[in-house]
């Protein structure tokens, strides 16, 4: 079904991950999809697979000129583990650009248009960690709480606009990112990758990591009509861990 056709996404950290996975299924549902991340091989990899039509290169965090915009999925983030005591302020701020800043700077650049026009979406791809703790990740944690409180905020700013603004809550799904994080676990505690990713695993009261698909199948509802009463919520994929 073209559920989407005539609407002009853009996906940022659209390359890799989920944000690829929402890319792949926005195409598929009949939008113009234009990928963008600060990588360009894995942009065009994208497009010339078929997965996206587009590619915008550039940091999301200060972004060039934008497309056509009435489909924001803001999928670009980062995560890095320490314990608390030895991160810096330097990554904190890190945190918080790659997964806070870099949605606000590419909706403030969009939602012009979107208002304009009288309809938008706005999907700020955020984390069961905007809704729970967990140690080890403390700059991760208060950035995606942070995504987390500028969906609301906005939410409420333009209700009745058109504009829908919410946020999608995956638990530990399997991505690149993901794959980083196995590494760390094997190199910290010295298992092999199966018992590091049973681990992660087990904090999904299924008992299995997600896959992007998951979250991009949801990406895709929300940007129907069928979700417009759907605003300003945190909508967890996470098979029950919250």
């Amino acid at each position: 079904m073209q559920e989407l056709a005539g609407q002009f996404a853009l996906v940022s950290g659209g390359g890799t991950g989920i944000g690829l996975a929402c890319a792949r299924a926005l195409k598929a549902a009949g939008a113009h999809v234009t990928v963008m991340g600060r990588r360009a091989d894995p942009l065009w990899d994208a497009v010339n697979r078929g997965d996206a039509h587009e590619v915008l290169l550039g940091n999301a965090t200060r972004p060039p000129p934008l497309p056509r915009v009435n489909i924001l999925v803001n999928a670009a983030g980062a995560a890095q583990s320490a314990p608390f005591l030895k991160t810096t302020d330097a990554d904190f701020r890190a945190a918080l650009d790659a997964n806070l800043m870099s949605a606000v700077a590419l909706t403030r650049a969009a939602l012009p248009n979107m208002l304009a026009l009288g309809a938008g979406r706005i999907i700020n791809i955020a984390s069961t960690a905007a809704l729970k703790g967990y140690a080890y990740v403390v700059p991760y944690v208060a950035a995606k709480h942070a995504l987390l409180g500028f969906t609301r905020a906005l939410a409420l700013e333009v209700a009745g606009k058109g504009v829908t603004v919410n946020a999608i809550c995956p638990g530990f799904t399997e991505t690149p990112l993901l794959g980083e994080s196995i590494a760390r676990i094997m190199d910290k505690t010295g298992m092999d990758a199966e018992a590091a990713r049973a681990e992660l695993a087990k904090h999904n009261p299924q008992g299995r990591l997600l896959q992007p698909e998951e979250i991009a199948a949801l990406t895709v509802f929300l940007c129907t009509d069928a979700a417009q009463g759907i605003h300003g919520a945190a909508l967890p994929v996470s098979g029950g861990e919250i």
